[in-house]
Parts: C-alpha cells; structure tokens; sequence
C-alpha cells in the first residue's frame, strides 16, 4: 500500500512526494517535523522474512558510516503489521541512470569525476575495521546533486567482512552487465568486485551501452567490445581504465579503489599528450607548401609544447617563425587594447543595478611573485601597458604608476596565510607565511577542521569541524573560535543539520554562514556574536550559500540556485535588498569573494554541472556589470581570496588532478605561483588581515 502524500508516519515524517516504487515497498520525500528537515523514507513491506533481516543490516550498515560520497541514516523503526523504514538524507537531483537517459551518454571530464568520487567512497568502506562490499554499483544508484556533488546510494546487498567470516545483508544478486563474475558464484566477492561494477557503470555511461557480461566473458562465449569501438572520442589512455576495471579475474583489475582512482586521474593527465616525434612528422610534413593558415596550425600545435619547456628540439626555421609571430604580435596587441601579460575575456555582459561604488575604470596591476616571498613589478624597458576594466568590458592600455609593497605586521613580507591541511593525519587548520616559513598546526581536533576565516584585527580564527573532506557541504558541522595561537577554543551553538561557510564582519560583530538546519536545504544565517542570536537571512524556500561580507560590511555576496542556475546574489546584512548579479546560464557559480576597495568580486565558474570550475572576476562600472574570465590553462580553480592590498589572488588547485596545493597570482590573472607543495592536501586559504 502506497503512502499518501501528506501522511504522517510514526508521528514524526510527513510524506511529501513518492520517489520510487517496487514490489517490496517504495521510497519516499517527506519532513522530519521534528526538526524541519527533509528526508528519504525507505520502506519494506514485510514481503519476506529474508529480506525483512537484509533492511535491518542495510540500516546498520548506513548508521555507522560517515562519508561525504555517502548518505547518512538517521533513524530506523518498524510499524506492526505495516512494516519498516528508514530513514535518510534526502539528495536533490539526478541518479547517473537519469542522466544518460537525457544526455545518452556523458563526457569522459565527468566520467572521471564520477569514478574518482566513487573511488573514495569505496576506500573509506575498504579501510573500515570490518570493511563493507556494496556489491550493486550501477548507474541507478549514483545520485548527483544539482551542484555536482557525487553520492552512492543504496546498500541493500551490501556485506560486512568480519575477519574471515561474511556477513551479507541477503541471497546474492546480479545486475546483467554491471555485476562481476564472481557475484554470480563462481568466488568470493570482495572489494575489488566494487571495482568491477563501477568500471561497468563508467563503460555504460560513456558509450551508451552495457559491456559483455562478464560471467559470459569467464566462460569464453562472449569477448568485451572495446570502448573506442562503441565512442571513438574516448582518449585511448581511459579506455584502457575502463577496461582493466573490467578484467573478469579479480587479480587482473586493479588492486583496490585507490589505486583505481590514480589510474583514472592520471589518464586525463596523459590526455592529448603530443609527443616530440610527432611535431616533426607534422612539421616535415606542411613543408614543401606553407601557406599562413598553415603556419597558424603548426604554431598551434607546438606552441604547448613551447611552454612545457621542450622548446629546445625545435628546428631553426621554427624559431624564425616564433620571431615574426612575436613581433607581429606587439605590434598588433597594444592597438587592440589587449594586454600581453593578461588572459581575460569577458564571459558575460548585462545591465542590473547594483549599489556598489566604483569608478570609470579600476586598473588591476601587474607584478612578479619571486621564489622569496617578495613582489616586484614586471621590469621591463618600456613603458608597461596594464589592463582597466571598462563599462562595456573591454580592456583599455594604459601606463600604472610602480605601487609600493611593504611588510606587513603578520609573518613574511607579504604576510601569512591559514589554511586547511590533511598532512597530521586529519584536516586540520595551519598558518603558514607566504614565503613558506612559520609553518604552525593551530587545531588538533579528531573529526577534523577546515574553512578557517579571521577576524578583522587577524588575532581569532573561526573554522568548522567535523571536515572529513574538501567539499561545498558539511552535513553535522559545527562552528568554532580559537586564537591564532591555538589557545581558547570555543564552540559556537548549532543546532542539528550542519553550519559551515562562516564569515567574520569587518567590525567583528557578526558572522554570516550556511545552515542546514530547519529544512535540510542550504540557507544564509546570520549571528550576533556578543548575543549568540541567530536571524535567517535567506528566503524560507532558497537554496542559498557561500556568503562574503563587503569590506565596508555593508553587503554581502552569496551563490544562491533560487531560480534555477547557479549565480551571484548581493543582499543587505539584515537580508532586504536581495538582487542577482549574474546571469549565467548554465554555468556553475561558486566562492565569492570581494576586493579590498569592494570594487571587484573574484568567483569561480565551470561551464556545467561537475565540470572544471576556472577562475573568474565580476565587475561593476557605471551601471554596467561585466564577467571576466581568466585564462589560466588548464588549472582548476577553488576558494579564491584577494590579499589585504588587492594585488594578489589565493586559490586552491589541482592541475595534475591528484593533489590540491595553495596557489598565488597577480590579481589579473598573471604570474601563478605554487605556495604549497606537499603529498598532503592544501585547501581553504585565507589571508590574515593586516593589523591595526
């Protein structure tokens, strides 16, 4: 019997919608209303003892994991005579099966991006005291939220490995296609049975069919049709992921889901790799008749190259080529008004009022980061052309003035940074001036902290703990203070849910932060600090996040999915005057942060759901707002921070794919430099602010 919307089940959850149905009961939306929030109800209808005693352990199973790829259980209860239920996080979104169905097959960025989130959830089941087999990855039980973020579901035929004995929450099943040999029982399944399954999803989703299965591989009746056969624009260094994945021998697919991981990252960083010997068969081969576009192609094909430091296997000719396109190149650029030293291009352009004060034109300048911490403006000959943003997002040329760079009270001549970083063990909040020196750890909490932000005479941190992980939600966190020498913890009260993104005033006074509490969806708080009261800002029904204050405290930016996209939202600190600022589409807003002077706001967008998020600047001049993208190659960008003196912007990224470091650059996108380079992983960087 199927519940009624608007039902109320053990007095507690009321049914909002029905999610899915089966033969044995049927999932459901509604609200704990006990604490405001919604939920996914999972319902057995008593249809077999057998599988009575398989939800039971798929509740205890979910009950104890903690996982940012995972859902949490958070009750489990049995109505006589009706049957029982669980209950758990509700996601938003879409099942990976969903998403093929409408896009037919997905792009192999997103491929990977799925497989590794997926990965780490199996290595967290795999190192566990008693290690957990999901043994049913497919596509129907790969949730993606509507902000990308990656969850596997459903742990209905999950087993626990207990020593050397198995425990399994019931009879074996199959999935034709998805499921290992040995899942059919021909062996024992364990963890690398999961590798299996999840390379049979990632077959799936990029070339629109399932692979051979794999009992009949075993067999001999059947052979595994290559990847590239069924989607020739698959790299070949993926498929070949893929399909050691789907080995039918468990000792011939990889080791373990770490392992897995690295392949799958690693392949994307041998993507499109041109080799020496291939620029000079190019090369020898557009000879005997060059015309310009084919100069053009060639240069495009080698000028990668050039910059990866193999510049000196080129031919001489080549070189005069790069000489003229040099040349021609500053004659040409300065008439354009573009800036050689600036990648920019305007994204987006729109009229919208916004109360912001700006001037005709802010000019952004252009300086070196040298290995010893210090700055310098570009030495150069000439008079140095430096770009301003314009009304109708041009950029102009114009002479700037050498700026003074002097000490700041705090660490290094360029001051000192905190950050959040796993190398103890857990994540945990550090500082670190800029130059390297004065590395000091300031928490030591087991769940773990992240998301550091000072106060604004830099002597207090506020942080969140638990932080399993670098991720855009933090289910169960909680606030805290502490000085900056590590004395005087103090936690701040929450309520069930989860608080994080919290942001000091610049008076001090207040801190604006995300909640999950009440409804379960994201929404702006904001709390007295003297008081400890708390006041929502955000609309009862929005999905609202990431807030940053004004440097004036007068305003605050937050990345709001209210209506649909992802963009930049701009309110007053008591929540009127709520106004979007961007219109991007389909693009995925994310961490925005003001400048110095309030002029500029830096971002990060990705082009769609789960793609690579790039650096980004919003600009308003005389009415007109502009987006502004950086061009920083092939560097994702997270958590970018403008320093005290606007002349510099942190951020967090990964350009290998594997490991996440501190990054610095000039405020217009030029001179990247690597603050941070260890095995561990570096993310959530704020810059302290300079003293009174």
């Amino acid at each position: 019997m199927v519940l009624e919307r608007g039902a109320l089940v053990n007095q507690r959850y009321r049914i909002i919608e029905i999610l899915g149905q089966g033969g044995m009961g049927a999932v459901y939306r509604a609200i704990d209303e006990n604490l405001g929030v919604e939920v996914a109800l999972k319902e057995n209808l008593f249809t077999t003892e057998e599988y009575a005693r398989q939800f039971h352990r798929e509740a205890v199973i979910l009950a104890n994991l903690r996982h940012p790829n995972l859902t949490r259980v958070t009750d489990h209860f049995i109505i006589e005579g009706q049957g029982q239920y669980l209950v758990m996080d509700y996601v938003e979104g879409e099942d990976l099966r969903d998403r093929m169905e409408r896009l037919g097959v997905i792009s192999e960025e997103e491929a990977v991006q799925i497989g590794a989130a997926i990965c780490d959830a199996l290595t967290y089941l795999d190192t566990r005291t008693e290690p957990i087999v999901h043994r049913d990855i497919k596509p129907g039980n790969v949730k993606i939220s509507p902000n990308g973020h990656i969850y596997l579901v459903d742990f209905g035929l999950a087993k626990i490995i207990e020593g050397n004995e198995v425990t399994t929450t019931g009879a074996r099943a199959m999935t034709p296609g998805y499921s290992p040999p040995e899942q059919y029982g021909t062996a024992r399944t364990d963890h690398r049975s999961d590798i299996y399954s999840l390379g049979a999803t990632l077959y799936a989703a990029v070339t629109g069919h399932l692979p051979e299965d794999g009992l009949a591989r075993l067999m001999g009746q059947a052979e595994l049709t290559k990847v590239r056969v069924r989607n020739p624009k698959i790299s070949p260094a993926f498929a070949a992921v893929i399909e050691k994945a789907l080995e039918v021998k468990p000792e011939d697919r990889y080791a373990n889901a770490r392992e897995f991981k690295e392949a799958l990252l690693e392949s994307q960083r041998n993507r499109d790799k041109v080799t020496q010997q291939e620029i000079n068969q190019h090369l020898s081969a557009t000879r005997p008749k060059t015309s310009p576009a084919e100069y053009v192609r060639t240069l495009q094909r080698f000028l990668p190259i050039f910059f990866q430091k193999r510049w000196f296997y080129l031919p001489l000719w080549v070189w005069g080529i790069l000489a003229l396109f040099v040349i021609g190149s500053a004659i040409w650029l300065p008439s354009r008004g573009t800036s050689p030293a600036m990648s920019v291009s305007p994204l987006a352009g729109t009229t919208m009022p916004f109360p912001m004060v700006a001037t005709p034109s802010q000019t952004m300048k252009v300086t070196t980061f040298q290995p010893t911490g210090q700055a310098s403006l570009v030495n150069t000959s000439t008079p140095t052309f430096l770009p301003s943003l314009t009304p109708l997002g041009g950029i102009v040329a114009e002479e700037t003035p050498t700026p003074t760079v002097s000490p700041t009270p705090f660490g290094g001549s360029q001051g000192q940074i905190a950050f959040a970083s796993n190398r103890s063990g857990t994540n945990q909040i550090w500082l670190m001036n800029l130059d390297g020196s004065g590395l000091t750890q300031v928490t030591d909490i087991p769940e773990g902290a992240c998301q550091p932000n000072f106060s604004s005479d830099g002597m207090r941190l506020i942080f969140i703990s638990p932080c399993p992980d670098d991720s855009e939600s933090y289910p169960g966190s909680g606030m805290f203070l502490i000085n900056v020498d590590g004395t005087n913890l103090t936690p701040l009260p929450n309520v069930p849910g989860g608080d994080y993104d919290p942001a000091w005033s610049p008076d001090g006074n207040w801190i604006v932060f995300t909640s999950l509490r009440v409804t379960n969806r994201p929404r702006i708080y904001l709390m007295n600090t003297q008081t400890l009261e708390v006041k929502r800002l955000s609309d009862e029904f929005s999905r609202d996040y990431q807030p940053s204050w004004s440097p004036d405290g007068t305003r605050i930016v937050f990345v709001s999915r209210r209506q649909g996209p992802t963009d930049l939202w701009v309110m007053n600190p008591d929540g009127s005057g709520q106004q979007r600022l961007t219109l991007s589409g389909t693009k995925i807003n994310a961490s925005p942060k003001w400048s110095p002077d309030g002029k500029l706001i830096v971002f990060t967008q990705a082009l769609k759901p789960g793609g690579v998020p790039n650096l980004a600047v919003f600009s308003n001049v005389e009415g007109k707002t502009v987006e502004y993208g950086f061009n920083l190659g092939p560097t994702p960008v997270r958590d970018p921070v403008f320093s005290p003196d606007g002349l510099w912007i942190l951020f967090t990224s990964w350009p290998s794919g594997r490991n996440h470091d501190i990054y610095l650059i000039a405020a217009n996108g030029a001179v990247k430099t690597q603050i941070t380079d260890f095995p561990s992983k570096e993310f959530d960087p704020a810059w302290r602010p300079i003293g009174p």
